[in-house]
Order: C-alpha cells, then sequence, then structure tokens
C-alpha cells in the first residue's frame, strides 16, 4: 500500500503546473471532459508501462546502488525542475483527424514522452519492487491531477494558486531525493 500510496502522492504532485495538465484543461474546452480523460488514461497507461519496463531493465544492467544514487539526484531534479512553470507549445492548437479520444490521446502520449512525470515513473520502478503498485499509483496520479486542473479550471477559471502547489510540489521532491541520497551514502 506505501508503494502505491507513494507513487500517486509522487506524480500527482509532479503533474501539478506541468504542460500535460495544461494541455488537459486546454482538450476540455474543446471535447468532453470525459472523452479527455479516457484519452490521457489510455496515453498515460501506455507511456508509464514502457517507463516502469525502462526503469526495471535499468536494474538488469548497472548495479543497485549506482541506480538508487541516480534515482535520488533525479528526484532532487524534479524538484528544481518543478520551480519553473512549464506552457503549452501550441499542442492544444493543432487539427487532428483521428477525433477527441484519439486526438487527447496522441497528443498527450507524445507530450509525456521525456517529461518529468515519465522520467519520475522510471525512477519509481527503480525505487520499488512491485511493478504493478507504482504502474497503479503513477498512472492514477496522473490522471487524478489532471482531472482536478480540468473542474478546477472550469468552475474556478485559473483563480488557484498554482505557484504554491507547484513550490510545495517541488519542496517534497527535493525532500524526498536527499533523503533516498542519504540511505544510498550511509551504506
Amino acid at each position: 500500500m506505501l508503494t502505491f500510496l507513494s507513487t500517486f502522492m509522487f506524480v500527482f504532485l509532479a503533474e501539478i503546473g506541468d504542460k500535460t495538465q495544461l494541455l488537459a484543461l486546454a482538450f476540455a474546452t474543446k471535447y468532453k471532459p470525459g472523452l479527455v480523460l479516457l484519452g490521457i488514461f489510455l496515453a498515460t497507461a501506455l507511456n508509464h508501462t514502457l517507463a516502469v519496463a525502462a526503469g526495471k531493465l535499468l536494474t538488469v544492467f548497472v548495479p543497485l546502488d549506482i541506480i538508487k544514487a541516480i534515482a535520488a539526484l533525479s528526484f532532487i531534479g524534479f524538484g528544481l525542475w518543478g520551480l519553473r512553470p512549464e506552457k503549452l507549445e501550441g499542442e492544444d492548437q493543432k487539427v487532428s483527424r483521428f477525433g477527441p479520444l484519439l486526438t487527447v490521446g496522441i497528443a498527450f502520449f507524445l507530450a509525456e514522452m521525456g517529461d518529468k512525470t515519465q522520467l519520475a515513473t522510471i525512477s519509481l520502478a527503480i525505487e520499488y519492487s512491485n511493478v504493478y503498485l507504482v504502474l497503479l499509483g503513477t498512472v492514477l496520479g496522473m490522471v487524478t491531477a489532471d482531472a482536478l486542473a480540468i473542474i478546477i479550471g472550469i468552475i474556478l477559471h485559473k483563480r488557484i494558486p498554482e505557484k504554491m502547489i507547484r513550490y510545495g510540489a517541488a519542496a517534497i521532491f527535493i525532500v524526498f531525493g536527499l533523503t533516498s541520497l542519504y540511505s544510498v551514502l550511509k551504506h
């Protein structure tokens, strides 16, 4: 249960203010929110399955202590990365002939490639042994954060202090990274 809760919270917090969260909000203004969430779910499930597999594959070729140290440093990096606001770069304006579900799914899958939530998922797969709980936690964390963005954005018209939430999420990543790095270095 700790694995699920940890991975859920990490990806949920990493997604706050992320470009894919902004993309969710933008698509929800064009398409039905239910279709947008389904597209996000499908794209995230595929993307994070690949990320979890990559994280586990790394442990086969690289010594675990080195991987854990790199993962700890990456969490610190994610925290620092989270301090800067992200902006959409036209992903929501592209016209697609595939319909809303495929349009959202493809846009999310591509936008998530190399994104901090995908990289966090790789690191979490290294940190925790149960790949199924890591996958479930990361996918649901991302979908929940994006659903919240859609709901809050539509209802409150972006009057939530996103900067404060982003700073809090960044601090949690940095503290977790420092704690993990300390545990690796102490043995």
